[in-house]
């Protein structure tokens, strides 16, 4: 679900930030209560999380279709129903989360009602299953690599919603990494053409636009996630973020197993199982861990949402680029010919275009906290 993402100084000097990348350039410490080298502890965990639950469960959920698993709702269930896992951490963290994290003045953080709070998880938890499904189709149809690279559009995207919907600015570096990973993703269509496959040019066009439109629905979900914090939740703690998680998983999920016995494909599971190529057992703990590393990924980027920002989130997700394709040549042997190289390149540049404008704000955060702190000595002297 996609997904840099920073709540920052520009809070001192308005309630809720009128942009994500304002609050980004201002100041690092979202998290009032935390030093400065705690909160880039908590950034590389939930960097952690996203990088490896992502590609464990993007290489899981193929090893699913090529050991013979057919159901596409199955297929986007187990990206949603290890949620009540994350009651773990609500409940060891709640004691130290009911204090709010962001400088949000008393006024500001009353609680929205119960219908707007519902709302705002049934109308994100349909989209995520909706997003889901798109993702179980384009994995299905497509080679691991093609579908880790299309993936990478997730962050051009993104740069463009947060535009009209979190107010983001677009600098040159930023228009730079949309333009070259929209090159990447009309690079791979043209590859298409005489990349091997094992299912019919029409499945494969469909796995292409199903990922694409994937890539899109998840950009501004992570957006939609990042409105609800800044303007609708408002009081951001540790608990509200998981509650955010928690709930719009639970709402997925429920959307997932009606798809799941409306579809038909209910009563196909047993013999799908029993049919699986490495066995039964092989069957369920594959199930299973593809369950527990998307929630270990969701973690991830709901973390990253809430103490960066959406788009960084984003950037993140694509560092698994490298990763995902190495491994599906390893264990899947899919082909890497030389447009996919220069796409992996092009994808790779485009992230690190982005990644060098967060570093360049970062440079002027530090810089504008230092003569802050001078100007106010200055003063009291």
């Amino acid at each position: 679900m996609t997904e840099g993402h920073s709540l920052h100084q520009h809070m001192l000097e308005s309630q809720i930030p009128s942009s994500p990348k304002e609050a980004t350039a201002m100041d690092h410490t979202p998290l009032r209560g935390l030093k400065r080298w705690k909160w880039w502890i908590l950034v590389a965990l939930n960097i952690i999380f996203l990088l490896v639950g992502q590609a464990v469960a993007t290489l899981l959920g193929r090893f699913y279709y090529d050991e013979g698993g057919n159901s596409k709702w199955m297929a986007t269930l187990v990206q949603t129903i290890a949620f009540p896992a994350l009651y773990i951490p609500l409940f060891l963290f709640r004691s130290s989360s009911t204090k709010p994290l962001t400088n949000i003045s008393t006024a500001s953080t009353n609680q929205p009602s119960f219908a707007k709070l519902a709302l705002i998880y049934v109308v994100l938890g349909l989209f995520i299953a909706g997003d889901n499904m798109m993702y179980s189709v384009g994995l299905l149809y497509l080679p691991v690599s093609t579908y880790s690279l299309l993936c990478a559009t997730q962050l051009a995207f993104n740069a463009i919603f947060s535009f009209f919907i979190n107010a983001q600015k677009f600098t040159a570096l930023i228009l730079n990494s949309v333009v070259i990973l929209t090159f990447s993703a009309v690079l791979l269509a043209f590859s298409s053409e005489s990349e091997p496959t094992k299912v019919s040019k029409g499945k494969y066009i469909l796995g292409f636009v199903c990922t694409l439109g994937a890539s899109a629905l998840y950009s501004l979900i992570l957006c939609l996630m990042q409105l609800s914090f800044q303007k609708f939740l408002k009081k951001e703690t540790f608990s509200v973020v998981l509650n955010m998680q928690i709930y719009t998983a639970l709402v997925a999920t429920c959307a997932c197993v009606v798809g799941l016995f409306a579809s038909g494909e209910w009563s196909t599971l047993t013999g799908e199982m029993l049919g699986f190529k490495k066995g039964r057992v092989s069957y369920v703990m594959t199930l299973v861990w593809t369950a527990v590393a998307w929630q270990i990924a969701s973690v991830g980027v709901v973390g990253l949402i809430f103490v960066v920002s959406s788009l960084f989130s984003n950037v993140i997700s694509t560092m698994s680029l490298p990763i995902v394709p190495i491994f599906a040549v390893i264990f899947f042997h899919d082909k890497i010919d030389g447009i996919k190289v220069v796409s992996l390149l092009m994808a790779l540049w485009g992230s690190a275009s982005y990644i060098y404008q967060n570093y360049l704000d970062d440079a002027k955060l530090k810089a504008k906290a230092h003569n802050g702190h001078e100007v106010s000595n200055g003063s009291t002297a």
